[in-house]
């Protein structure tokens, strides 16, 4: 089995194209836009766990939440802020594929796992990335490696632009998956 990354111009034509035909269905679309705010809440709110408790405690108003996010409040730079946004978009993305695939060409879980891992991974980076390294650390101190998070030149950053890396190749084996078929009456290869 050989494993195709998007290196070719036709290789991202055909994601665009597959994920465009995909969400240009109502259903679909309202499935990506649930799952990216989904993911971007998640992202958020994981991080800040002790505004999230003090928020549910009544001992600061929930509006306060929304300052968590990104563009909204300041705890995210415009760089984290950017890749997190992007990150839940293409979770939202990746989903909305992953079930359109599923659900329209019939397939399992096993079929279809690679994808599914792709948003599994960046599901986890982006989360990372919203918590910054602080789970990186917690989690390295756990096998006695707790220095080695401080060698993070980005602070984090890194696990989500892994992230966008997963979700991409994700997207692009699922494109690749539905090649030659079609999506809606419309066929899903790029080629002219």
């Amino acid at each position: 089995m050989s494993v195709r990354l998007p290196l070719r111009r036709d290789d991202w034509r055909l994601m665009g194209r597959t994920a465009r035909l995909v969400l240009g269905g109502p259903v679909y679309a309202l499935v990506a836009l649930v799952a990216a705010a989904v993911a971007l809440a998640g992202f958020v709110l994981s991080g800040n766990p002790t505004t999230v408790g003090d928020a549910l405690a009544g001992r600061i108003p929930p509006g306060l939440l929304l300052e968590l996010f990104p563009f909204v409040g300041t705890s995210y730079g415009t760089l984290t802020g950017s890749v997190v946004v992007l990150v839940a978009a293409l979770v939202g993305v990746d989903i909305a594929m992953v079930a359109y695939h599923v659900r329209e060409h019939r397939l399992s879980a096993e079929g279809s796992g690679g994808s599914l891992l792709g948003v599994v991974l960046g599901t986890l980076g982006a989360g990372c990335a919203a918590c910054g390294s602080a789970v990186v650390a917690g989690l390295l101190s756990l096998v006695g490696a707790a220095g080695l998070a401080t060698l993070l030149p980005l602070d984090g950053l890194e696990f989500a632009l892994l992230a966008l890396v997963a979700l991409l190749l994700s997207i692009h084996w699922l494109a690749d998956g539905m090649r030659g078929g079609e999506i809606r009456g419309c066929p899903v290869d790029a080629k002219k």
